[in-house]
């Protein structure tokens, strides 16, 4: 039996058909249900004329049918692809294009954007619409519960661990890149991760997982996880999803389609939630601040069921997790530092364990490296970059330059070099410095200022800008755009927001505009972000 997502999670669907594996609102699946439905959209796939590698673009919000269509692209061993949903029509088409999209599926709030670029897609086979609420309808697309009533099961088949598992991610280099991985090697490394979380020794190879699993709820093991991040996310959908499911967990996804406390609180409540997926300071100020709160009646939401929260993407300061444990004291807190392109270091917090922020344990096949490819020594304060190794990626798809600066071989070892500056601190932990690039992670979004900038760039009046990323409570950083006018011409602050916003998803817009004379620009024209971020801090402090 392969390690392959789908084969497992068949695998488990025989084994315990009767527990819940998704639930969104009030709509639960059983594996038995999840396994069935998901086989039949498999089969629509494959009818349309889909087969191995073909890329199926999942252009959703958290829902059942986007993990219903994602498990049914693993089944006949497609490539399902992540499309955020932020997108407007310019973005949307690029990543569809890119990526070679032969379907996609989509909610219908959504379909007026995928009508306006579908044309433009001559690889596209089919289209389903996933009913959420009113909106456009697409010409040819077919509804998502009429393939469920149409098709039989597809039938199992025998997979390969070499299948390719791609997830697109923002990256530094302004448009998406898809980050490519054998699907056999990332199976076994969720399941890996997945088994201690519900107290378990990781099984020694695919067919053991299942009966681990059955025992296990046999036994009285619960595990119920929530993700708060969007599963188009890799936070999401790997520590909020795959790895849990890989365990034989429920996951329950949100209504709410930006971050509510409030529901949050009252899902674990509901479902005696055990996991929770969140994305740094982002999420956790605003979940402390609900638990303070309460519910409007005035009574405390049980939060008794929490095992952990685990994050990723966004940084985590210590102020706040020592304030999430003063509140769930039982909680244990897993700050991942990682990316798409790889797995790089963990930080575990728990009452009365004191930790530092930034400061992170080694995953065994970490390593920091100086420019000259030698690895950084511990406590030296040299700095270097974070490479990651174990199971790294193939590469990213049609990007073959890129590929190479990132994913490299040192001393007959593979690694990937996501772009994080690090030193080594004495007792070996990683102290996270930042990204060599200045990418801006707002509300656990990337931004790429770049992109930003040629958009203000395009606002009549504006002469030059420079984007920054400025500390912001809510969001982790604030998209800040400092910019320069033509001599005697006035623009201000919501007109350079809304054009952004015209050309852009709104997440990418400036939060706030600051004016300046001229900007900061080295004698050969290279940017100085140093002191452009300098500008906009102070400006935002000022009000």
């Amino acid at each position: 039996m392969e390690m392959h997502f789908a084969t497992v999670w068949e695998s488990i669907a025989d084994a315990i058909p009767d527990h819940v594996a998704i639930t969104h609102a009030d709509n639960s699946r059983t594996w038995g249900e999840f396994d069935d439905r998901a086989a039949r959209v498999a089969q629509a796939f494959t009818a349309a004329g889909l087969g191995p590698d073909s890329k199926i673009a999942l252009y959703m919000y958290n829902s059942n049918e986007y993990m219903e269509a994602h498990y049914a692209a693993f089944k006949m061993r497609g490539v399902a692809v992540n499309v955020n949903y932020r997108y407007l029509d310019e973005e949307l088409w690029y990543l569809l294009d890119n990526s070679d999209a032969e379907a996609i599926v989509f909610h219908r709030s959504l379909a007026e954007r995928v009508g306006r670029v579908a044309a433009r897609l001559p690889k596209l086979k089919l289209l389903i619409i996933v009913e959420d609420e009113p909106g456009a309808d697409v010409p040819g697309a077919l509804e998502y519960e009429q393939v469920i009533a149409d098709n039989t099961p597809m039938e199992r088949i025998e997979r390969s661990e070499d299948d390719i598992y791609m997830l697109y991610t923002g990256g530094t280099t302004g448009m998406p890149k898809g980050v490519m991985y054998q699907i056999g090697g990332l199976t076994e490394g969720f399941i890996i991760q997945g088994f201690p979380i519900v107290g378990l020794e990781p099984p020694e190879d695919a067919t053991q997982v299942a009966a681990m699993v059955k025992g296990a709820k046999e036994a009285g093991a619960k595990m119920v996880s929530i993700p708060c991040a969007p599963l188009m996310h890799g936070t999401g959908c790997w520590i909020g999803w795959f790895i849990p499911m890989c365990a034989g967990a429920e996951i329950v996804t949100l209504t709410s389609r930006s971050l509510d406390p409030h529901e949050v609180l009252q899902a674990i409540e509901d479902h005696r939630a055990t996991s929770i997926t969140i994305v740094g300071d982002s999420f956790a100020k605003p979940l402390v601040r609900a638990i303070d709160e309460g519910k409007p009646d005035g009574s405390k939401y049980d939060l008794s069921s929490v095992v952990m929260f685990l994050s990723s993407g966004v940084m985590w300061t210590t102020e706040v997790k020592q304030q999430m444990l003063e509140r769930i004291e039982q909680a244990v807190l897993v700050d991942a530092m990682g990316s798409s392109e790889g797995s790089m270091g963990t930080q575990i917090t728990m009452k009365g364990v004191e930790t530092e922020t930034a400061k992170f344990t080694q995953m065994p096949t970490t390593k920091v490296f100086t420019d000259e490819d030698r690895e950084v020594t511990p406590g030296s304060d040299e700095v270097g970059m974070v490479a990651a190794g174990g199971n790294v990626p193939i590469g990213y798809y049609k990007d073959e330059e890129k590929s190479a600066r990132t994913f490299r071989t040192i001393d007959g070892v593979r690694y990937s070099f996501p772009g994080d500056l690090a030193m080594v601190a004495e007792d070996g932990t990683l102290v996270l410095l930042g990204r060599g690039s200045q990418v801006i992670n707002t509300g656990g979004e990337k931004v790429f200022p770049e992109e930003v900038e040629e958009a203000v760039k395009r606002v009549d009046g504006v002469v030059d800008c420079l984007v920054v990323g400025v500390d912001n409570e809510k969001f982790g950083q604030a998209v800040t755009a400092v910019a320069s006018l033509a001599e005697g011409v006035e623009v201000d602050e919501a007109t350079v927001i809304a054009a952004v916003k015209h050309d852009l998803a709104g997440y990418k817009a400036p939060k706030s505009v600051v004016f300046v004379p001229a900007i900061p620009r080295a004698p050969n024209g290279k940017a100085d972000y140093k002191t452009t971020r300098a500008l906009a801090e102070a400006a935002v402090a000022q009000g």
